[in-house]
This record gives C-alpha cells, sequence and structure tokens, in this order.
C-alpha cells in the first residue's frame, strides 16, 4: 500500500492496516484459498510482467464522477530475456482517445516515479515507462504514479446513468508481452481489447458516506471523517480491477456453496427484474463453480440499473441493464471463469470467453441446441468462428456469430464427445488454465486428448482454426 501519510489522519491509517490485514486473512485459507493447480504455472510460462500487484488509495468527489490519487504496480519479469521498459494501459481513454480542445482524456497518469515516463499512444491508452535498468529474469521492480480518473458522460462501462457511475477498466493495468511482443492492440467499442494477466489488488476507495461503492475483491467500508468513507478491498488473482458508485438500494446473502452475492441497483430497476436477477445470479455462481470449478473469490457484487446496455464483467463485480425479465446476469457470471478465471488475449480470440460464456449460458437455462448449427450462416468465406476484435470491429454486424455459431459448435462438440466427457474436458480444461491464458491450440489439444476421433474435420466444419 502507498504511504500512509496521505490519509487525513492516524486513526485512519490504523484502520486502514486492521481492516486491510482482516481482508488478507479472509482471502487466505479454508475455502476460500486461491491457491492455483500446479499446471496452470506452464500455460503463461511466456507472459511477462507477471505477478503485478497494484496497491491504490483514491478519493472520489461528492457524487463519484471524479477520482484522484496514487497508484502503484510491482511485478516479476518471467522472460529470459532482461525487461528494460513496462507499458501501462489507460483503457478509460478508449471512447474518447486524446480528447479534444479544452476537455482533456478521461484517464490521466502524472509524477511517475519508478522509471521514465513516454509520450502517450494508441490513441492515449498505452503509456511507456523505461526502467531505470534491466530487470532481470525472476526480478522485481515497481513504477507508481498519480492518476485522475473523470467519469465520461456516457452510460457505458467507463461512464454514468443518472446518479450512478461506472469505473470498468478506468484503473490503468499493465500490458502483457509475450511471444508475440508487446500488446497494444487498440481499444473496440463493440466487445473487448483487454488482455491481462491474474494480478493481486489492494485499493482504498475514500468517498461520501451517502454513496454505496461495489468493488472487486473481499470488501470493507467504514467511517473516514465526517460524511466520508473509506471502502478497502483486497482482491488476488484477478485480471482487473472495477468498481461504481452511487445511492444504489442493497442486498447480501450467501449461496448454499458459500459465495457471498452482493446485489446492488438503482431504485427505479424492475423489482420483479431485480428479484430474478438475484435469484438467477446465486444460482449460477454455485452451478458453475460445480461444473468448471469452485469460485474462488469469496464474493461477487451484481451492479444492476434500467438503463445500462446489456451487461459487463469484470472479476467480482458485473454490470447488468434489469429489465422485468431479468438481465444476462447467468452469462456475465459465467465470464467469471471464461476470461476471468481461464484468461485469453480478449482482442485476439474474442471467441474463447464470449462463445464459452454464452454455452454456459445455454446449459444454465436449458436451451435446446439440437440442429442450432444448421442455423448459422457465414457472411463469407474470411469469416471465422476464431477472428480477432480487428476482424469484427471492421464487421459488426457480424459479431452476434462469437455468441450465437460459438455457443453452437462447444454444443455440437457435446454431442460428439457426449455430455460426461465434455463436463470432464470443461473442468480439466479450467484446471489446467487456472489463473493462467489460453489460447485456441490448447483448447483444441485438450478437446482432442479425450477421444478417439480425430476432430479435425470439425474444427474445419466450425471454423475454428
Amino acid at each position: 500500500m502507498p504511504s500512509l501519510s496521505a490519509w487525513p489522519s492516524k486513526s485512519l491509517s490504523r484502520l486502514l492496516v486492521v481492516l486491510l490485514a482482516v481482508l488478507l486473512a479472509q482471502s487466505a485459507g479454508g475455502p476460500d484459498a486461491l491457491s492455483a493447480p500446479p499446471a496452470q504455472a506452464a500455460s503463461a510460462a511466456a507472459a511477462t510482467p507477471d505477478r503485478p500487484r497494484y496497491d491504490v488509495t483514491l478519493r472520489g468527489n461528492a457524487d463519484g464522477s471524479r477520482w484522484t490519487g496514487r497508484q502503484r504496480v510491482s511485478f516479476r519479469n518471467a522472460s529470459d530475456r532482461p525487461l528494460r521498459e513496462v507499458y501501462v494501459r489507460l483503457w478509460g481513454n478508449g471512447a474518447d482517445r486524446c480528447g479534444a480542445a479544452g476537455t482533456p482524456p478521461p484517464v490521466k497518469v502524472s509524477k511517475v516515479t519508478g522509471g521514465t515516463a513516454g509520450r502517450l499512444t494508441v490513441n492515449c491508452t498505452a503509456l511507456r515507462i523505461t526502467l531505470p535498468k534491466p530487470v532481470a529474469r525472476g526480478e522485481r521492480a515497481a513504477v507508481a504514479f498519480d492518476v485522475s480518473l473523470t467519469v465520461p458522460e456516457r452510460n457505458s462501462r467507463f461512464g454514468r446513468e443518472g446518479a450512478f457511475r461506472f469505473l470498468g477498466n478506468a484503473l490503468p493495468v499493465l500490458a502483457v508481452h509475450d511471444a508475440a511482443g508487446w500488446h497494444l492492440d487498440p481499444y473496440v467499442p463493440t466487445g473487448e481489447s483487454f488482455y491481462a494477466l491474474a494480478s493481486d489488488f489492494r485499493v482504498a476507495l475514500d468517498h461520501p458516506a451517502a454513496l454505496e461503492v461495489p468493488a472487486t475483491g473481499r470488501t470493507l467500508t467504514r467511517p473516514a471523517g465526517p460524511g466520508r468513507s473509506v471502502t478497502f478491498s483486497v482482491a488476488h488473482r484477478v485480471r482487473d480491477f472495477a468498481w461504481a458508485a452511487g445511492p444504489f438500494r442493497t442486498a447480501t446473502e450467501t449461496t448454499p456453496g458459500g459465495v457471498r452475492v452482493r446485489s446492488y441497483w438503482a431504485p427505479d430497476t424492475s423489482a420483479a427484474g431485480v428479484r430474478l436477477t438475484r435469484q438467477d445470479g446465486a444460482a449460477a455462481v454455485d452451478r458453475f463453480g460445480e461444473e468448471f470449478g469452485r469460485y474462488p473469490y469469496g464474493e461477487i457484487d451484481l451492479v444492476m440499473t434500467s438503463g445500462f446496455g446489456g451487461g459487463m464483467e469484470y472479476p467480482g463485480l458485473v454490470l447488468l441493464g434489469t429489465t422485468e425479465e431479468g438481465s444476462a446476469v447467468v452469462h456475465e457470471v459465467a465470464h467469471q471463469w471464461w476470461y476471468g478465471i481461464v484468461g485469453n488475449d480478449e482482442y485476439g480470440a474474442p471467441w474463447l470467453d464470449e462463445s464459452f460464456a454464452q454455452y454456459a449460458n445455454a446449459r444454465f437455462y436449458g436451451w435446446d441446441t439440437r440442429g442450432c448449427w444448421s442455423d448459422v450462416e457465414w457472411p463469407s468465406d474470411r469469416t471465422t468462428l476464431t477472428g480477432s476484435m480487428a476482424y469484427w470491429a471492421a464487421h459488426p454486424g457480424e459479431y452476434h456469430l462469437i455468441y450465437t455459431a460459438g455457443s453452437c459448435a462447444l454444443a455440437d462438440l457435446e454431442r460428439v464427445l457426449g455430455a460426461d466427457t465434455m463436463a470432464r474436458l470443461l473442468k480439466r480444461y479450467a484446471e489446467d488454465h487456472w489463473y493462467g491464458v489460453s489460447t485456441t491450440a490448447a483448447f483444441k489439444q485438450a478437446a482432442q486428448s479425450v477421444t478417439g476421433e480425430d476432430l479435425g474435420p470439425f474444427w474445419k466444419r466450425h471454423r475454428i482454426r
């Protein structure tokens, strides 16, 4: 955690230390132990900087639309080559790019220490920091900087709806370097560009006491002076950190599987939709825990408003547009495994999270997927299920195939392998890549390993390349 001298009083500093100790203890063992299976280490061995740890202190203004503070990130070099630089992704600038005259970009970084900052690139979403000396394999280093976040005037994952603020992909995170080099892909508004390694976060959010602040991780909120509270969060082995702020109504329950589900909703959200979302969300986190491996984070927050478009997943927190018919909560909860726990390059291979989450969604609701593949129409010979976001961003009208064709392909694979074999495949596949990073090739290899039938024709027929 950054220096506690920045906090307003010695008592608050002591409280911060005590509460972080409590949260760390809650996450350290027992049913919520976060140890990864041994096989996961190999899946991300080439990716660096790895084992990042983020220590963040931010203070929000009166309505949660602006947050300022300090962020420190330490990391290890996992590659054979010395690490001479790191890149920080400012994804919150994606939609606005570098801003306009008199309107700066929403995310600003300044006062960098631990390295020398370059100029913002990739439409102000990438900041290169040159390290003072090369970091050898296995060694750790750290950089720190002031950060300012201004929530944009739009209803989106980093945006606002009425009195409610959403801060998804707002906090700067490290870019990944692997065998393909630095991943500095552009931001895409449809779908995701994000690629991050499992990281640890310790975050303190100082905010008006009237605002509820759901956030990634195990959280505790305590008073912090007149009219103020601090929400403390500890999150282990997660790929991002998100939060929201606003005068939410709240409810908390614990599932039979031991997961704490915290629900937050705007007062104008349909009561029937809130009930259905809470019911399905709690059931989904337990069911997927049985099917893919126990949910490791202990807590998940469901954030519901009437006007948010669809849903958006973050580790331990999902944003949900909620009507009287409910929401996309089951699909978003499935993302806790498919992208969250079993990571992937969301820009390079979006089907590995979206298709898998939608397949899980279909299984949860018992949809009849027999023959659904026959309804799939490919727009051209160049269209493949495994295309990158570069293709889908250029052909947004085809992006639905990631959900429709992708889930149908996995349902077809289940029929080829048999339901029991498919279930064992997915659970073992998740175990082998737990907290790691998977690829299309790795999934194909895993599937082929459970059957004596040559799956080559299957992959070709379903355009999985």
